[in-house]
């Protein structure tokens, strides 16, 4: 039976694979992953990688699984490049990566490990059908599987979870929650028509912008006051104001820019957090 539902051969197989790996929600996870293990301190390349790939194969079977579930079983997409034998052998493979890199991380950091890793995989497979139809699991899944991401990064490294480490993985998890909100507020009409319950459905566009910022000011207070108790270094400031520009202007953008300009200011934000945690110019010069 074919694997790609557009051409045969290796070469249509392979580029219907190599489309469910979608850079801009691939690169957060690895990137969390590689500021946890920072956040550690000294980085074991070895271990750093290992966590890495296992990063990569959860979030390769969200999105094949998402794929499968909106084409072959609710009819919502126009189009997929997978046939159901191919999304199945994708979510096998993924899934065989993600347990090897598991029973890596057992046995060189210790079995506790699997505590922040398995669940990236755990959100990742369920996420459609059961936790996008509901406002609340839609909207902070994959906003988890970053904050556990970096907790994890952070273990496999460190052995332990530490205040601080938890600390920004909270952050992100509630600022990436808001920039969420907007996202799915792109869909809107079409979730509304298929009854999908995100947070733009259940309380309406209005209400969902201001669920959205209340939640990524409350991330940007949260680091502030950490900066200033000097629980997070006080470079962390420089973050805070970075992405408090990006969200005043996406703030009059309409969801699909503002979107664009927040994720992208995510980005900034956790770029100027891993050089706050690996430098911290800020709090060499108080």
């Amino acid at each position: 039976m074919a694997l790609a539902r557009d051409g045969t051969g290796s070469g249509a197989v392979a580029r219907a694979y190599w489309s469910q790996v979608h850079p801009v929600f691939m690169t957060p996870p690895i990137a969390a992953s590689l500021f946890g293990a920072i956040l550690a301190g000294s980085v074991d390349p070895v271990l750093a990688a290992v966590h890495v790939v296992a990063m990569f194969a959860a979030v390769y079977t969200a999105h094949v699984k998402d794929g499968y579930v909106d084409f072959h079983v609710r009819g919502e997409d126009d189009d997929h490049p997978l046939t159901e034998r191919g999304c199945r052998l994708g979510l096998a493979a993924s899934t065989a990566v993600f347990a090897g890199c598991c029973l890596l991380l057992a046995a060189l950091v210790d079995v506790l490990v699997l505590a922040v890793v398995v669940p990236t995989w755990l959100i990742a497979y369920h996420h459609a059908p059961q936790l996008d139809t509901n406002p609340v699991t839609a909207t902070t899944g994959y906003p988890l599987g970053i904050a556990l991401s970096i907790l994890g990064g952070f273990y496999v490294q460190a052995g332990t979870i530490t205040a601080v480490s938890l600390g920004f993985a909270v952050v992100f998890l509630i600022l990436l929650s808001g920039v969420k909100v907007i996202d799915d507020a792109q869909d809107y009409a079409y979730d509304r028509s298929i009854r999908k319950r995100t947070v733009a459905v259940a309380v309406g566009p209005d209400r969902a912008y201001a669920v959205a910022y209340g939640l990524m000011t409350t991330a940007l207070i949260a680091v502030t006051a950490f900066a200033i108790l000097r629980i997070f270094p006080l470079t962390a400031l420089l973050a805070v104001l970075a992405f408090a520009a990006v969200a005043a202007v996406a703030r009059r953008a309409d969801p699909e820019l503002a979107t664009m300009l927040l994720v992208r200011g995510s980005y900034v934000f956790l770029a100027v957090l891993v050089a706050a945690v690996r430098f911290d110019p800020l709090g060499r010069l108080v």
